[in-house]
Parts: structure tokens; C-alpha cells; sequence
């Protein structure tokens, strides 16, 4: 038995959520339902205007990391925050360890997202990177990959070299010791920006990829989702496609499965993806087939985008036992 379950590289980010209308998003030039990188002096501008602010420890793959560490799985979590009481506090709070120190003397300050949520649930992010984006080869330690049966990796930290070594040592440690490395999307700018290098990393270092329909089709320049996926499958063994409201598709060593979803109205739709992927890695390192693993995926989301936050407050291994997806 390996040490760790699930192990996740990505941006240590602290979530700043705060509920708007959508003319406040126009007064603000913020663009709704997107990710936007944002440098210091815009992120100081929105963070002051932002009322009644909710602050928690976030990032894509630490929010996926702190779902599957209250589901049970033994998790590691690889990010960057500087060795001051608030990344002292993130690393104490991603549900599993926080297996490299934080950085000492570190110059950038520490990274926030900050999220405005409207009356539909919708997120619009602005991100500023800080110290996070610094993280490069020298913070993953190959034995705790080695170590870790799957790797999750977050999409968003291609957008620096040192991040891709981070990622292919990550994954190279972890698949030649026996282990599963797979990647997030994150975003479909992201994957406009590096898509040569999604395209290499997806078909020569992964064993499984997780995204949502527009990623998947910008991917690909496809001219559909159906296009999109039937190229990917081509690529990799395992490809997850998640769309909002609609079915799921899981697309494994060839056979295709469709996981039904349940249209809700979000409260806030901050971490379904991120949930989604708690969920179905939880299934597949716990041995699900991928119509299970996907419907654990589904119940995560739909319980994150029920309440204000982007990780889980209900105790999800209730919610499976009930559904009768694990032994009590």
C-alpha cells in the first residue's frame, strides 16, 4: 500500500468570495463567468471594493485535494505560500499534508482569487497569482510521487515554464513507480494560451485528463464536443468531459459513459469542477467502475454548488452510503 491515495500539484490560493449583481460587475469591467489572471494593483482595486468578503484557503487542485481528504483518501498537496502566518495557516488546511515547506524571505505576496458571485450562481474569478505562480521543479519531492498511486495536476500553472518541469517530474515519477498522473483543463484561455504544450503533455504523460466541454473543444480546434472527444480518446485512455446541467461523458479505453445529471439553480457554482474531480478521483482510486465514479463526481458538485465556497460542507460519504455507492 502506497503512502498517499491522491497527491495534487497547484496554486495555493486563498478564495475572497463576496455576492454582487451583474451591475456591479459591469461597473467593475469584470468579465462574468470566467477566470481572469489579474496583476497586484488590480487585485488591491477589487479586493477593496468587495463587501461582506468570505476568506478560506482555495485553488482548483487544493479545493479538489481538501474534497478527497474529507472523503477519506489519504492525500498530499504540493503548492507555494510564503512562510508567514497566512501561508503557515494554508498549509494546515488542504485536507491531507502539505508536503514541502513554505518559502522564507519569499518575495511576492501571497495569492488571492477573488470571486464575485451573482443572484444565478454564476463565479466570475480575478486572480491574482502571487508567490503560487513561482512554483517550479524544485518544490515536488519525486519520492512522495512515487509514493502516491494518482497525481492530480491543475491546468492553470502551465502558464510558466517552470510549472510544466514541475508537472512532467511530477508525472514521470509517479507512472514510473506504478502510479496514475492526470491533469485539469482549468480553463479554456489557459488552454488557448499553451495548447501545443496540453496537446503533448495529454497523449505522451497522462493516464487520464478532466474538462469541461469548452476546454475540451478548444483543445482540439474541433468543430464539436463529439469531435473534441473522439481526438482525445485517441490521445489518452481516460478523458472526463463535465458540461454544467448536462450529462457527464466518460470516455475509457474506448467504451463511452454518460452520467445523468440533475439541473439545479447553483447557490454558487465556485468548485464543481473542482468537487466534481474530489468525487470521481475518490471513486477511481477507491476501484469504481466509471459510471459510479462518475456519479460520485456529479453528488460532489451538486452539494458545493448548493451553499457560498468552493469545498464540501455536508459529509459526502453519508450521501454515498445513503445512495447505496459505499458500504456503511
Amino acid at each position: 500500500m502506497k503512502r498517499y491515495q491522491i497527491a495534487g500539484i497547484g496554486n495555493a490560493i486563498v478564495d475572497v468570495i463576496a455576492t454582487v449583481d451583474d451591475r456591479f460587475l459591469d461597473h467593475m469591467g469584470i468579465r462574468k463567468g470566467i477566470m481572469q489572471l489579474v496583476e497586484r494593483e488590480r487585485a488591491e482595486v477589487l479586493y477593496a471594493a468587495m463587501r461582506e468578503r468570505t476568506e478560506s484557503s482555495g485553488g482548483s487542485v487544493a479545493n479538489t485535494l481538501a474534497g478527497a481528504g474529507a472523503l477519506g483518501l489519504r492525500a498530499a498537496f504540493v503548492g507555494r505560500v510564503n512562510d508567514d502566518a497566512l501561508g503557515r495557516f494554508y498549509a494546515t488546511d488542504t485536507g491531507g499534508d502539505f508536503v514541502n515547506p513554505p518559502v522564507r524571505g519569499g518575495e511576492l505576496p501571497p495569492s488571492r482569487s477573488m470571486i464575485f458571485v451573482t443572484p444565478d450562481g454564476e463565479r466570475s474569478m480575478n486572480t491574482y497569482l502571487g508567490i503560487s505562480s513561482e512554483l517550479g521543479p524544485e518544490d515536488v519531492d519525486e519520492t512522495v510521487m512515487a509514493a502516491s498511486e494518482i497525481v492530480f495536476l491543475e491546468g492553470y500553472l502551465f502558464d510558466k515554464d517552470k510549472g510544466k518541469e514541475a508537472f512532467l517530474k511530477a508525472a514521470r515519477a509517479c507512472r514510473g513507480a506504478g502510479g496514475s498522473a492526470g491533469i485539469a483543463l482549468s480553463d479554456p484561455f489557459c488552454v488557448d494560451r499553451h495548447r501545443d504544450d496540453f496537446r503533448r503533455l495529454v497523449a505522451q504523460d497522462m493516464d487520464y485528463v478532466i474538462g469541461n466541454e469548452q476546454e475540451w473543444v478548444s483543445l482540439y480546434r474541433a468543430n464539436d464536443l463529439d469531435d473534441a472527444l473522439a481526438q482525445a480518446a485517441r490521445d489518452c485512455s481516460l478523458v472526463v468531459c463535465t458540461r454544467s446541467g448536462d450529462p457527464v461523458t466518460i470516455m475509457a479505453e474506448g467504451t463511452r459513459t454518460e452520467v445523468p445529471v440533475t439541473r439545479m439553480t447553483p447557490v454558487d457554482a465556485t468548485g464543481a469542477g473542482d468537487q466534481f474531480a474530489a468525487g470521481f478521483l475518490y471513486g477511481l482510486a477507491t476501484g469504481c467502475d466509471m459510471a459510479m465514479a462518475g456519479r460520485m463526481g456529479v453528488m460532489a458538485a451538486a452539494e458545493v454548488i448548493g451553499h457560498l465556497g468552493a469545498r464540501p460542507q455536508a459529509n459526502l460519504r453519508a450521501t454515498y452510503t445513503q445512495a447505496g455507492l459505499i458500504a456503511g
